[in-house]
């Protein structure tokens, strides 16, 4: 039987109210993004997952742990699966942005590869970073794992994933290619180190 991997973004934070570009700030989820992801977390639990595989960031830790709770099951911390760092632009929203780096902006909201904010990362590094870390949380008895992310890390994922597939993947990924390992990535959205279950209170 073959594996299956899940991304499931965080949920909704006061930043993502405010457009704002989050990177590697750490921001929480707000009540309505506890509420998003308490309302997926019993839809993911019925896919039987094996592991759960989490950014560091706290709001993609505190997503992990709804379904953490309900499936008694600790969350593997990996900091490769962080959100894009966005250089200049993180704390900033996409107005601020756009007026004062349009075109480099706007390119990069297009798909180009170029490090945001100037000298943030490149989408091909946030790729590479994160399927790595995918991958070094699979092994033979895992059949669903679920990956908690980020927007901008999910997004390149799923991309190197059909690049692989369609022979022109430029990533460097070898062991990546679901048509001989047998396995498959879906997305979900609510909105290595190990963490012990808490409870919420």
């Amino acid at each position: 039987m073959g594996q299956r991997i899940i991304l499931w973004r965080h949920g909704q934070t006061d930043w993502n109210l405010q457009n704002r570009f989050q990177g590697h700030s750490d921001i929480p989820l707000n009540e309505e993004g506890l509420a998003q992801a308490r309302r997926a977390a019993p839809l993911l639990r019925n896919l039987q997952p094996n592991r759960i595989l989490s950014s560091d960031l706290t709001r993609a830790v505190q997503t992990a742990q709804t379904l953490a709770d309900l499936i008694e099951l600790d969350i593997s911390i990996d900091s490769r699966l962080r959100e894009t760092n966005g250089g200049k632009w993180e704390g900033r929203t996409g107005a601020e942005n756009r007026e004062s780096d349009l075109h480099r902006f706007v390119s990069w909201l297009d798909g180009d590869d170029q490090p945001a904010g100037e000298i943030g990362e490149r989408r091909s590094e946030v790729a590479n970073r994160a399927v790595e870390a995918i991958l070094d949380g699979l092994d033979n008895s895992i059949q669903t794992l679920i990956v908690v992310t980020h927007g901008g890390t999910d997004a390149p994922i799923s991309q190197a994933v059909l690049l692989q597939v369609s022979g022109r993947s430029r990533l460097g990924l070898p062991g990546l290619d679901p048509r001989t390992s047998g396995s498959k990535s879906e997305t979900a959205s609510s909105s290595s180190t190990t963490r012990r279950r808490t409870r919420s209170s």
